[in-house]
């Protein structure tokens, strides 16, 4: 598996990238992982409803977009990982593969001493009711791309402008809060080590 570190980009342009990845890939495609973090964006998804946007006094870009869930926020200080995935090689499931990625994210959390757990009604991964973790898919012949994003140090402002992924009154929290002082880059390639372990796993 082929890990990436992009750094800062641009929401659009690396959804469009993600597409164009997943059309071009063949049955022999080394699956990879994307390294990202963002300028501040809402990203609404397919079956996303615009009421769950409850003010956005500091203008922050909406972007529908094709992955599952409903509205989320990235920005400075969240390390997004993007899985370009190809499950039929693997051979389970999206269900299967939404447990992983959240046991890769709760598996870095414990290397920081913070537990934190998965819930099978609302994906995403928290810190008792506090969600620290979001995840959303999009599914094309069978391979994956969007991914989770892990809120590192970061303004959590903006979270507040909506009801996150969809759940009002939903509290946010970042891995700062537990006493961990590093940049985004650095814990999104921890986290990606432990989602290429994951991953791959036997089924």
């Amino acid at each position: 598996m082929k890990i990436r570190a992009l750094g800062k980009v641009d929401y659009e342009s690396t959804w469009q990238q993600m597409r164009d990845f997943t059309d071009a890939r063949t049955s022999e495609s080394e699956d990879e992982l994307w390294i990202v973090e963002h300028d501040p964006v809402f990203t609404q998804g397919i079956a996303g409803k615009p009421e769950h946007l409850l003010i956005n006094p500091a203008n922050i870009p909406i972007v529908k977009t094709d992955r599952g869930g409903q509205i989320t926020y990235h920005g400075r200080g969240q390390t997004v990982v993007y899985v370009m995935f190809d499950l039929k090689r693997a051979g389970y499931g999206v269900r299967e593969l939404v447990v992983r990625i959240e046991n890769a994210v709760i598996a870095l959390l414990k290397d920081f001493g913070v537990d934190a757990h998965g819930k099978r009604d609302a994906p995403g991964v928290y810190v008792g009711e506090s969600k620290i973790a979001s995840l959303g898919l999009k599914i094309r012949n069978g391979r994956s791309y969007h991914g989770v994003a892990l809120n590192v140090r970061m303004d959590l402002t903006p979270f507040s402008f909506i009801n996150p992924c969809g759940y009002e009154g939903l509290r946010v929290t970042h891995l700062h809060d537990f006493g961990v002082d590093l940049p985004a880059n650095d814990v999104g390639t921890m986290l990606s080590a432990h989602l290429a372990t994951a991953l791959i796993a036997s089924a």
